[in-house]
């Protein structure tokens, strides 16, 4: 489903999308066009970003049930990876559940930000295609909506990097925005930017989950909160690397 958003500018959509992509929209840098654009874009916005939105779970039962579903498949002594953590709010969230929890993502001044609001949360920079740990590294896996700036023909790529990093059994949850657009934002926060955002169908995300050797779990689809978010429909596909 389309929303209505294709070809437009941040400064043309308004600030509910302005404040929308300031959650979903956590920096990756591994496009082949424009690594230095994303990164230093969320390098720009870190701690405007992170002063606005550290505490959105509080607004999410939704997503605060599918973070809670996977702690309870991963287990406490299995490490789940916040992955394209920005400031860290869902891994202070996980953590919150009793997880074991570390954080990910290509910009250094969200990082910079995650470390100095969760000191007890281990966070480093990170590329999501070329993940620095070893194979079998985790158990779980937080891609709250860090795959929002890969292309179609770079999915497979970053989720079989995804499954490398997981130990047999482990489980990803992905998510990600609902339809067909390609949203460019030019300013951002008051600061010039040159970035796309990329939406997808459930059925597309399916198929490149199990092209990179998942077994799909479950699917779920919901409408958006018009209180606290944008109105477009997202969904959460939770995925199980096997033995």
């Amino acid at each position: 489903m389309g929303c209505g958003l294709a070809g437009r500018s941040l400064d043309r959509i308004g600030t509910s999308f302005d404040h929308q992509l300031a959650r979903f929209a956590q920096g990756w840098c591994s496009l082949n066009d424009e690594p230095l654009n994303i990164r230093t874009c969320y390098d720009a916005i870190a701690a405007k970003y992170a002063e606005k939105f550290q505490d959105e779970m509080d607004h999410k039962p939704f997503d605060r049930d599918c973070l809670d579903r996977l702690v309870e498949e991963v287990g406490t002594r299995e490490p789940i990876c916040d992955l394209g953590c920005g400031p860290g709010q869902i891994a202070r969230y996980l953590r919150s559940r009793g997880a074991q929890v570390l954080g990910v993502d290509c910009s250094a001044r969200m990082i910079a930000e995650a470390r100095r609001r969760n000191p007890t949360i281990p966070f480093h920079v990170g590329d999501m295609l070329r993940l620095l740990e070893a194979d079998g590294s985790w158990g779980g896996i937080a891609a709250f909506y860090s795959v929002v700036h890969i292309p179609s023909d770079q999915m497979v790529a970053a989720l079989t990097e995804m499954r490398r990093v997981l130990k047999p059994c482990g489980v990803l949850l992905v998510t990600f925005h609902v339809g067909d657009e390609t949203v460019h934002v030019d300013e951002w926060m008051d600061i010039k930017v040159n970035v796309d955002f990329f939406f997808y169908q459930p059925e597309q995300m399916e198929a490149w989950l199990r092209d990179a050797g998942f077994e799909l779990e479950t699917t779920l689809v919901r409408e958006p909160d018009p209180d606290v978010e944008v109105a477009t429909r997202r969904a959460y596909i939770f995925a199980k690397k096997s033995r």
